[in-house]
């Protein structure tokens, strides 16, 4: 039963994690490498808060998505001036930058020690086991992220996303500013993303640097691009695909060092077969752009 609900929670946070970056992916083709890094601000937010300044967890998760769009303007303003491969090359390197500060930050993020002793969640009103009440927590915010994702993409903001995909200029031509739009939507992202990771740390109760770096960010677009981009259900299926994926490794039997591998490698392949048997994704209707 604990087991169950583990893969539930990493589910639901995963889920939640490529439902945000798929605003950007799916729904306003801005291919970003740096989610993992708004995950970790989130993370290491509701950590530092809780642990060095004795907040409650929810005080910790208001905060660290209001720093993650605060820093989101900082990069998206002169990045999103970039197009296509050079805009994707600015995310690659504010996510290496942020790596950076986890790790050696050491005054406050402990460095490579991590930081440890993060209370976990607990839902106000809930007698439950705490794993309960943390796999409740994780599949509320899933269905809170999904439902905001829903409401903004068929709303007149979604259709001016859509309409920055398929063709900006012709945007542009008819008096939007699309700087706006996307600004605002990274930012609306990153605060998600960063939901999520204060989620992770209240979960895991111990973050460190090595949960935030540019392979994880790579497993993100992973989950978006296998599950669908752009569509209502793909970035919860592809990312409940590859959280469920390792899980079924173990029952396997392999050294840790051989499963490790052989992960990485199955994802490779489930990638390279979505894109070239199933562009749309397991539940897309749309190939990536």
């Amino acid at each position: 039963m604990e087991y169950a609900l583990h893969i539930v929670v990493l589910a639901g946070i995963f889920s939640a994690l490529s439902i945000s970056l798929d605003l950007l992916v799916g729904h306003s083709g801005l291919l970003s490498l740096a989610q993992a890094a708004f995950f970790g601000i989130g993370a290491y937010a509701s950590a530092i808060i809780t642990t060095q300044a004795g907040q409650p967890p929810i005080a910790a998760m208001l905060v660290g998505m209001a720093v993650s769009a605060s820093i989101s303007l900082l990069v998206s303003l002169p990045s999103l001036r970039l197009r296509d491969d050079y805009f994707v090359l600015a995310t690659f390197a504010f996510q290496m930058i942020a790596f950076s500060i986890f790790n050696n930050w050491t005054g406050l993020t402990k460095g490579s020690l991590g930081i440890s002793g993060i209370p976990s969640l607990a839902l106000p009103g809930n007698r439950g086991p705490a794993s309960l009440g943390i796999t409740m927590a994780s599949v509320l915010m899933a269905l809170f992220v999904w439902s905001l994702s829903r409401r903004i993409s068929r709303d007149a903001f979604g259709r001016v996303l859509h309409g920055i995909r398929e063709d900006e200029v012709f945007v542009k031509s008819l008096g939007k500013n699309t700087m706006y739009f996307k600004v605002v939507i990274f930012a609306f992202s990153s605060a998600l993303a960063a939901l999520a990771g204060s989620l992770y740390a209240h979960y895991i109760t111990y973050v460190d640097p090595t949960s935030f770096t540019v392979m994880d960010s790579l497993l993100i677009i992973s989950m978006v691009i296998i599950g669908g981009a752009g569509s209502t259900y793909g970035p919860i299926a592809g990312a409940t695909c590859l959280v469920v994926i390792p899980e079924v490794l173990r029952f396997v039997g392999l050294p840790g060092a051989i499963a490790a591998n052989v992960r990485q490698i199955l994802y490779g392949l489930l990638l390279v077969l979505t894109v070239v048997m199933r562009p749309a994704g397991m539940v897309g209707t749309r190939p990536l752009q």
